[in-house]
């Protein structure tokens, strides 16, 4: 359910409800047009543009209002790389930060600090 709700979102996001309604709007208009005409000339007749149906019409105006709508681009130009203020470092900076493995491990010893004892209640 929960993969539906997201696939149906997805399709409105990028403008697919409109071609969903697109094709009710032709199937329709075929079906009105082959009541009174041969199937080649209704199916002419719904895809030549010159026979649009209410749906159709709605349809239109509804891609020109959503196209009106969308946000302007930013004319701002990010720039993520500030190389103006940029420095190098050597490794001769951290020299004197190195560490002897052996006076790491002789702090080490101990463990750590116990908790005194509790006393007991009763």
């Amino acid at each position: 359910m929960a993969q539906a709700l997201v696939v149906g979102a997805l399709i409105c996001v990028i403008g697919g409800h409109w071609a969903v309604l697109q094709s009710v709007a032709w199937v329709g208009m075929f079906v009105k047009f082959s009541q009174s005409n041969p199937f080649k000339p209704a199916l002419v007749k719904t895809f030549d543009g010159k026979h649009p149906c209410k749906l159709c019409l709605l349809i239109a105006t509804g891609k020109k209002s959503e196209k009106k709508q969308e946000t302007p681009k930013p004319s701002i130009k990010l720039d993520l790389f500030c190389w103006a203020n940029s420095q190098a470092v050597s490794p001769a900076a951290f020299a004197h930060r190195t560490i002897n493995a052996v006076t790491l491990i002789s702090t080490l010893g101990d463990g750590p600090p116990k908790p005194p004892p509790r006393p007991i209640l009763g």
